[in-house]
């Protein structure tokens, strides 16, 4: 992180795995509203783990990235072996990928050793990357005061409510709007760092009264007095109302769509099935009928004979 890209691609991937999980629950719930049961992750029908191994790459990728590409000496410590100023939040960063790659490699295991409690406990693995998260943008070594902070603070609403409905779906794997809401904040944990990545390093977006400064290698955004810094915050505070509103209308729509494709695959199927049974029965009868007729003919045709 600490760049456009570095937000960009993160926040991306987070937006698709919540994307995913909003339509394979959505498709659950519509296919089983009443025997609905909550997926901490789904599988693929060519590639069982798929989605883990998504995960499990993004985030190979990210600590590759964090400590060993990114640094100008390609690796983060200083000559005595010690973590410098500098690339503190690099640690910080690379930690939450490999909670989350801790996640996807110990679910894969739980699902091939199968326990009785795998589906609580991939839950419970979840919501630790969640809480790692959140731990470490709360704790964070980037500045916490201005813009930057900012962006941060709003951004653990969004982890806090996928931690809480992580911990929610442990006991409640059956609430389909749990998993809704998870799934959302998920994507809404997505679109912010998205944004974040643009609105912070594209100069031509920096507010009015600000400026982008470079410290301690990293480009920071900084504020020319206490009025411009208030304004800016105050617009970061907008934006993220804007896009709240905007993630939720979409996740609705999507749902709205998603029930009203699989509702009427299982009408066309249940009205299959009748028309079905109806045939069933329409043959049945014309063989019974014909069956009466076949054992009425003979006795008919002796009586006309005896007379």
């Amino acid at each position: 992180m600490g760049s456009l890209v570095g937000h960009v691609v993160p926040g991306f991937g987070f937006f698709i795995i919540g994307l995913w999980h909003l339509l394979n629950h959505t498709k659950l719930h519509a296919l089983h509203p009443k025997s609905y049961t909550s997926l901490p992750w789904f599988p693929t029908s060519r590639i069982k783990y798929l989605e883990l191994y998504l995960i499990i790459l993004g985030c190979s990728m990210s600590i590759s990235m964090e400590l060993f590409i990114g640094p100008t000496r390609h690796q983060p410590l200083d000559p005595d072996g010690t973590i410098p100023s500098n690339h503190l939040h690099n640690f910080e960063h690379s930690n939450i990928s490999l909670t989350f790659l801790t996640y996807a490699l110990l679910s894969i295991l739980l699902d091939k050793l199968d326990p009785p409690a795998k589906t609580g406990l991939t839950h419970l693995l979840a919501a630790v990357a969640f809480g790692q998260q959140l731990l470490i943008f709360h704790l964070h070594s980037a500045d916490h005061m201005g813009v930057e902070g900012r962006y941060h603070w709003l951004l653990q609403i969004a982890i806090s409510t996928s931690l809480l409905t992580t911990l929610l779906g442990i006991n409640y794997h059956k609430s389909f709007l749990n998993s809704f809401v998870r799934s959302t904040s998920v994507m809404l944990q997505g679109v912010w760092l998205m944004v974040m990545g643009y609105m912070l390093w594209t100069p031509s977006l920096i507010p009015k009264g600000c400026f982008m400064n470079l410290e301690e290698g990293h480009k920071v955004v900084r504020c020319h007095g206490e009025e411009a810094l208030e304004r800016a915050k105050s617009l970061v505070n907008i934006q993220f109302s804007w896009y709240v509103l905007g993630v939720t209308i979409f996740a609705v729509i999507v749902y709205l769509v998603m029930v009203k494709l699989y509702h009427e695959k299982i009408e066309y199927q249940s009205l299959s099935k009748f028309v079905l049974d109806d045939d069933e029965d329409d043959v049945e009868a014309q063989k019974k009928a014909n069956n009466n007729n076949k054992i009425e003919e003979p006795k008919s045709f002796l009586q006309i004979g005896r007379s």
